[in-house]
């Protein structure tokens, strides 16, 4: 409940007595204890007409005058009773009463000495009036209002509406002078009327006056009853109960309540069922004096649905849908290309943005008119720029143009055309460097690690098991007792920044670092026992490293490699955590390009655990016990902030299923509706697919620019999965399809999810058995060639399979590679 400022009621002095003298009674001030006052009055005779005893006697205060039948004598005996007349007192014994007269009478028949306190102290009885009491005396009053209004409630239209016709027939009962004002006289003389003094331990009538005389003006109005009893009249126009409100990223916003009322409580703000006044948010620190929500920097986390409403008063919300623009980044490939007259070319151009860019080419600063055109067009909404018979006069400076509401960008791809006698700086960089550095699949195998180029399915360089590491005698796999059945045994590797290929040997402690400019591997680093998970952290620089222990994983840890893009000029800092189950960070992408926090989660704990990724500190702990969750996996996208979080299933038997998490806050949310499995999440953040890897579903939702998260479709392929990866579309802009492996048979599924629609290729060979992958539960990898890459790999027990996005089919075979189930991609794209 909501109080006003107690508020400081002056009441004048109360002066006077009204004392009721029967006739020929005379009336003396007597006081007990001694104490002496001047006589009241003149004595008479009881009987007027005789003059008796009494004539001479003088009484005291509350007393008369009697004579009695045997003596004859006059006595002064406490006073029978007082007229009736309300003129309140107060008295020293604490106690209330109507009149002075029977303030005295009281002190005559308890003989002791009472007198007027000209103060409100019985009025109000200080501190001892707690909120708990004040509560009751209110509640009180309510029941005791005409029986009529309570059979009425039902009829009203709600609770609201059923308190307010009980406050005002109230103030109408209380009312006494119908003056449309209480007085502490009227509120006193209820409270004798009804007896509420004798129910109440320590708040009187008095107190509505003490806590809700708003204006310091010694009355209640009918308003202030209303405050009083909670009675708020709020409104909120219909067009303003969804309000929408659009900010461009990296600027403030704010969230104004449109709802009104008199006294109106505070605001209460809520997103996705958690309130938010009383977190400590960085971003969201000052709800104002008006109640407006204040957000600074915004970032597309913060996109979404915002709901208000008066404290207490739930049922009368409006809602606010924050959308947040971000101006376009675009990337193209290839930066630069030499091509042959005649040959084909395709320049690209990938946007992200918000709302979707629009794209427009110019060809050395002309805008490039393709309709009509045989041997120019564009396709997937201007995403590729496609020549079909390149001449000399294509050469040149092709500009893509990204453009939307809020922002726009551009980049240059240049096309030379030359013939291959004439071979020109460009033609040389592009032929020679472009191809022989960037652009391949590293692929780590029982025999070395092949480097593949995927276009023409050439194996660019083979790096076998017996290679020395650069500089010593150490071979790429020295042979041990606990690699017998296979000469090398890898877990997992990463790119860091094209330059480096960070690759895991768990069996020997170690990474090995693959130098891409010269293809070999330059340096071993020894790790905690058996790394297992690799993950480079990019705005940061961090490789980190997950090492298992053991097989059972009993001494797990995470470790990570500072400086880890300067290849020899660094070092591995030990982070505080034991027990890891395993971690996550989420990915950077176009448009996020710093990442400040990740995720550690323990073994069988029912919490994941946030850390600063510059300091290595606990932030905080997230609980997921209400739930009784033990986070599996995690994934998040950058639309809205949510974590989706595959929590293990209670019985092997069972799927898994998903809790999310709010990344304004860091609440559980609670349940993601439906949904169970793993989560993987597009580059762009806008679609999530939740695998089933049992039972072989997928569930596809979106998250629109208002931050919703929606369930899109459901694709039943009803076999059980291995892999899942996103091949951007070659027909549609901002839209993907997935690729899915088989963890059993030699199915691989292509999946459009802007169709809805499955397409399985069929022979591409047998898995490595999962009870032969010890590394975790993806025994067929799928890896996609970056954001403009038309190839794919995945892997078999013995050979590898380069399959085309872009025609959904095999591509080509890769024989003797066994066990090559560890790959990374490294190219610009």
């Amino acid at each position: 409940m909501l109080m006003g400022w107690l508020c400081v009621w002056v009441v004048s002095v109360l002066i006077g007595s009204s004392l009721c003298l029967p006739h020929g009674v005379s009336k003396a001030v007597a006081l007990p204890d001694g104490l002496q006052e001047t006589p009241y009055g003149e004595a008479e005779n009881k009987d007027s007409q005789n003059e008796g005893p009494c004539k001479r006697t003088y009484c005291g205060r509350g007393q008369e005058c009697v004579v009695r039948d045997l003596t004859g004598r006059a006595e002064c005996v406490c006073q029978e009773r007082c007229h009736s007349s309300f003129v309140p007192v107060c008295g020293s014994d604490g106690h209330f009463y109507e009149n002075h007269c029977e303030l005295y009478r009281t002190a005559c028949l308890q003989q002791k000495r009472i007198y007027v306190l000209h103060s409100k102290d019985c009025f109000f009885k200080g501190d001892t009036c707690t909120m708990s009491e004040y509560n009751r005396l209110k509640n009180m009053l309510l029941d005791i209002q005409p029986r009529s209004i309570k059979d009425r409630k039902e009829t009203l239209e709600n609770a609201m509406d059923q308190r307010r016709a009980l406050v005002d027939t109230m103030f109408k009962y209380l009312d006494l002078n119908q003056d449309r004002h209480l007085s502490s006289e009227e509120l006193a003389e209820i409270s004798m009327k009804e007896h509420l003094e004798e129910m109440l331990l320590q708040c009187t009538m008095q107190d509505l006056l003490r806590y809700d005389d708003y204006n310091n003006d010694g009355h209640l109005n009918l308003q202030e009853l209303y405050t009083a009893f909670q009675v708020i009249q709020l409104s909120l126009a219909d067009e303003k109960r969804v309000s929408t409100t659009t900010v461009t990223v990296g600027l403030s916003a704010v969230l104004t309540c449109a709802i009104q009322g008199t006294l109106r409580p505070p605001i209460i703000w809520m997103r996705n069922g958690i309130t938010l006044n009383f977190l400590d948010l960085e971003d969201i620190n000052d709800f104002g004096d008006d109640g407006s929500l204040y957000i600074t920097k915004v970032t597309t986390i913060h996109m979404g649905n915002y709901s208000c409403h008066a404290y207490g008063y739930e049922e009368l919300s409006q809602t606010h849908v924050l959308q947040v623009n971000v101006p376009p980044v675009i990337l193209v490939y290839p930066e630069t290309q030499a091509q042959e007259p005649g040959v084909a070319a395709s320049l690209h151009c990938h946007a992200e943005g918000i709302p979707n860019p629009k794209l427009t080419w110019l060809k050395n600063g002309l805008e490039l008119q393709p309709h009509g055109s045989k041997q120019l067009s564009m396709l997937a909404n201007g995403s590729e720029l496609h020549i079909s018979s390149v001449r000399y006069e294509d050469t040149g400076a092709y500009t893509c143009i990204a453009k939307n509401e809020v922002g726009v960008d551009e980049d240059i791809s240049s096309l030379f055309v030359e013939d291959s006698a004439r071979k020109t700086l460009a033609n040389i960089l592009w032929r020679e460097e472009g191809l022989s550095v960037g652009n391949m699949f590293y692929v780590f195998s029982s025999e070395g690690i092949t480097i593949l180029q995927p276009g023409n399915c050439e194996i660019h360089r083979h790096i076998k098991w017996t290679e020395r590491i650069l500089g010593t005698y150490e071979e790429l796999c020295p042979e041990s007792l606990n690699d017998s059945l296979q000469k090398c045994v890898w877990a997992s590797a990463v790119s860091v920044r094209d330059k480096y290929v960070y690759a895991s040997q768990p069996l020997h402690n170690r990474l090995l670092i693959i130098d891409t400019q010269t293809q070999k591997v330059m340096q071993a680093v020894e790790t905690a026992p058996m790394p297992v998970k690799l993950f480079y952290e990019k705005s940061h620089d961090q490789l980190w490293v997950f090492s298992w222990g053991d097989l059972l994983k009993s001494t797990s840890t995470l470790q990570v490699i500072s400086s880890a893009s300067l290849g020899d000029q660094h070092r591995i800092i030990h982070a505080p955590f034991e027990r890891v189950e395993d971690f996550y960070i989420p990915p950077t992408n176009l448009i996020i390009t710093h990442v400040r926090f990740g995720f550690v989660y323990l073994k069988s704990e029912p919490a994941v655990h946030k850390i600063d990724l510059e300091t290595f500190n606990l932030v905080k702990t997230i609980s997921l016990k209400n739930y009784s969750c033990i986070p599996a996996s995690m994934a998040y996208t950058h639309l809205s902030g949510y974590f989706l979080i595959e929590c293990q299933a209670k019985n092997r038997s069972g799927p898994n299923w998903q809790l999310l998490i709010d990344g304004v806050t860091d609440a559980v949310i609670g349940p993601n509706p439906d949904i169970g499995g793993r989560p993987f999440v597009s580059p762009d953040g806008r679609i999530i697919v939740s695998m089933d890897k049992r039972r072989g579903k997928l569930q596809v939702q979106t998250v629109s620019y208002q931050g919703e998260l929606q369930l899109s479709h459901k694709l039943n392929i009803s076999v059980p999965l291995s892999d899942l990866d996103f091949q951007a579309s070659f027909t549609e802009s901002n839209q993907y399809v997935v690729v899915t492996s088989s963890s059993e048979g030699s199915e691989v599924f292509f999946s459009d999810l802007s169709m809805g629609k499955s397409q399985v290729l069929q022979n591409i060979k047998e898995p490595i058995p999962t009870s032969s992958w010890f590394w975790g539960d993806t025994n067929r990898f799928v890896i996609s060639s970056g954001v403009f890459g038309r190839y794919l790999i995945t892997s078999s027990a013995d050979s590898l399979f380069v399959l085309d996005g872009k025609q959904s089919r095999p591509h080509c075979e890769v024989s003797d590679i066994k066990t090559g189930n560890t790959a990374v991609w490294v190219g610009e794209v």
